[in-house]
């Protein structure tokens, strides 16, 4: 399409991202035309864009496209497919979720294609905003605060329990959810861990919107557990600055998660994620045991199986640190500290598109 607006369209590298973008890579390579290189990012295999065969004739590409070493999926059209087999380079948005993605679990019927370009494959972080998300400057939280100037965030606490009608207790540890309610993000767990919270003394906060089935049991909770379980259906990009900026735990118990960026939020506000060893959760939060707490790398805490039974461990853990003053402030000053700042992953994408440029010279960048 570029190529037919405009015949003089000549990029060095095109960077294309998901199924949506996956038929950019073969287009590349399938038709006439200067040959331009492509990298191709999956962002969750789970979507992958299936289509009827029927609809092949209306690509533009070759009969020969159509098949097993192509983007033929099952007598269907992938496009995800299409970008993985095409591209020169395939990144994801974790390591952890690029070693996954290899196995069945999560390969979606594309673990083999992977396994078969894994010399290819990349897995590099997301990133953060710090212009966005950050507490010290944040315009929609009511207090500011720093590590080692933290008396904001009790302000933005009680200011989040009572704006969200949970009894304002400085005392309660407050744990939190933001996210679409589906099944993938662990909503289930929370759901089934509500009274371990509650009977810990502790409070829940949910925003976020999807499954109604999701969204009808977190209404009955909050209406159970008045004061102490509140739930916000929507997404409202202020209120999650206020959420993270209030809250004690941050609640990312994900069945799968490329990469996620709540819990990076979570630690750089203070508040400390609890989270599966999944994807980019794994590379991101350090568990606060033993060792780490020791050692004082701990940022959060971790679980590994997804079961309730590990869910309702995790918050017990969870809540007992809370009770440890000393302990708790540590790892969130740790957390506090961590960098997702985008420097380290343009560096890492810089390399990428060096080595899908084998005759790019080093020297003109």
């Amino acid at each position: 399409l570029a190529r037919d607006l405009d015949p003089e369209w000549a990029p060095q590298i095109v960077h294309a991202h998901d199924w949506h973008a996956g038929l950019v890579p073969a287009c590349l390579k399938l038709t006439a035309g200067r040959r331009v290189p492509c990298v191709f990012t999956v962002h969750n295999l789970a979507y992958q864009g299936i289509f009827s065969a029927d609809h092949f004739g209306d690509l533009g590409l070759p009969p020969s496209a159509f098949q097993m070493d192509g983007l033929e999926f099952h007598g269907q059209i992938s496009y995800m497919k299409a970008g993985l087999f095409y591209a020169d380079k395939i990144t994801t948005v974790s390591p952890t979720y690029a070693r996954e993605i290899q196995k069945p679990e999560q390969g979606f019927g594309l673990d083999g294609l992977l396994r078969t370009r894994r010399n290819d494959l990349s897995g590099i972080l997301n990133a953060v905003d710090s212009a966005v998300w950050n507490p010290a400057t944040d315009a929609h939280i009511p207090r500011h605060y720093a590590v080692g100037h933290l008396a904001g965030k009790a302000r933005c606490k009680a200011a989040l329990q009572e704006e969200a009608g949970l009894v304002v207790r400085k005392d309660a540890p407050l744990f939190t959810v933001v996210s679409r309610l589906t099944e993938q993000k662990g909503l289930n767990l929370v759901l089934a861990g509500i009274d371990t919270i509650v009977q810990g003394g502790g409070q829940l906060l949910v925003l976020g919107s999807g499954d109604p089935e999701l969204e009808n049991a977190f209404r009955h909770a909050a209406q159970l557990h008045k004061g102490h379980v509140a739930l916000r259906v929507g997404y409202d990009e202020p209120f999650a600055h206020r959420i993270f900026a209030g809250s004690d735990v941050t609640l990312v118990p994900s069945r799968f998660e490329p990469c996620g960026l709540t819990q990076m939020y979570g630690q750089l506000y203070g508040s400390l994620p609890l989270v599966r060893a999944v994807g980019g959760l794994a590379d991101t939060v350090v568990d606060a045991d033993l060792a780490t707490l020791d050692d004082g790398t701990a940022t959060g805490i971790v679980f590994a199986s997804f079961s309730e039974a590990d869910y309702r461990h995790a918050v017990r853990r969870a809540l007992a640190l809370y009770r440890q003053p000393r302990a708790w402030a540590r790892v969130r000053q740790t957390g506090m500290q961590q960098n997702f700042s985008w420097t380290q992953a343009a560096q890492h994408y810089r390399a990428v598109y060096l080595a899908a440029l084998p005759d790019f010279s080093r020297a003109s960048t």
